[in-house]
């Protein structure tokens, strides 16, 4: 999608395509991001007996402290998950986000699982193994609003409520550039301005969306609107488990141990145990 938008020229090719992507069902079921049918060889897993995880505790559904203390969440089964598939003994330390990748090159661990987004920035600090997940751009509407889409026409000078520096203002002012990009602190204030009808609609991560629209906090308000917008060059490619720089052996038994995963159908389950109101 990224080489298609930057060869766009003419504003109204670009409207046609957005609306014929605004307009894509969503899909309710777990998205897939290995080939189930590919041969499968099983690395040397000799030199591995145990498994250091680093994480985070404050990005929930992926990572967060659940009441009784213990860490919980998405990434937290699929460590488990991991080591269990491998046969290796598994513990996960947290730590505060922007010591993780510092964390791993001093060796205070053997990978991050933290919804850890793979860009120039991060490969240059660490190794990544496959994209479990992909982080899209999603509009989110009130349910009683009255606007028939999400395509550049139909939002057409409506205030949208988004999250001030983020790829996904600069997303809207390029593509939607006739729209009212109202740029907030945070996710949580942008989400409270479209729930108490401030603004018109809401552009931001489907993921961290789908758990605020699944949960209490959003009271049954709103719901996705259009389908998820996956441009590489605004969403990145996607979230992997980092490892440090020329561990090879360790990369090589995490991708197969999250294909073999995805041909059993666990981390379908795992996906869906969190994401009920799926982003995609």
């Amino acid at each position: 999608m990224a080489r298609f938008f930057r060869n766009l020229t003419k504003s109204l090719i670009v409207t046609a395509a957005l609306a014929a992507l605004a307009a894509a069902p969503a899909r309710s079921a777990a998205p897939l991001f290995f080939d189930t049918a590919r041969p499968l060889e099983k690395p040397d897993l000799s030199g591995l007996t145990a498994l250091r995880f680093l994480t985070e505790d404050d990005y929930p559904p992926f990572n967060f402290l659940a009441a009784d203390g213990r860490l919980a969440g998405f990434n937290i089964d699929l460590a488990r998950a991991l080591c269990a598939e491998l046969a290796l003994t598994c513990t996960i330390q947290r730590r505060r986000f922007d010591l993780l990748l510092p964390a791993l090159a001093a060796h205070e661990g053997d990978a991050v699982v933290a919804a850890l987004a793979m860009n120039a920035q991060t490969r240059a600090k660490a190794d990544f193994t496959a994209p479990y997940l992909t982080l899209p751009g999603r509009f989110v509407l009130r349910r009683d609003s009255v606007l028939k889409g999400v395509t550049p026409v139909d939002l057409d000078d409506r205030s949208i409520a988004v999250v001030a520096g983020s790829s996904h203002e600069a997303f809207l002012k390029k593509f939607y550039p006739r729209a009212r990009a109202m740029p907030y602190d945070d996710a949580a204030q942008a989400r409270k301005a479209l729930e108490t009808g401030r603004v018109h609609a809401l552009f931001g991560d489907a993921v961290s969306l789908s758990y605020w629209l699944a949960g209490a906090d959003s009271k049954g308000c709103c719901a996705f609107r259009g389908g998820p917008f996956t441009d590489p060059q605004y969403f990145g490619d996607g979230v992997a488990i980092a490892v440090g720089k020329g561990a090879d052996p360790l990369r090589r038994a995490l991708d197969y141990a999250l294909a073999r995963l995805a041909r059993k159908g666990r981390l379908s389950e795992i996906y869906l145990k969190y994401f009920p109101v799926g982003p995609f």
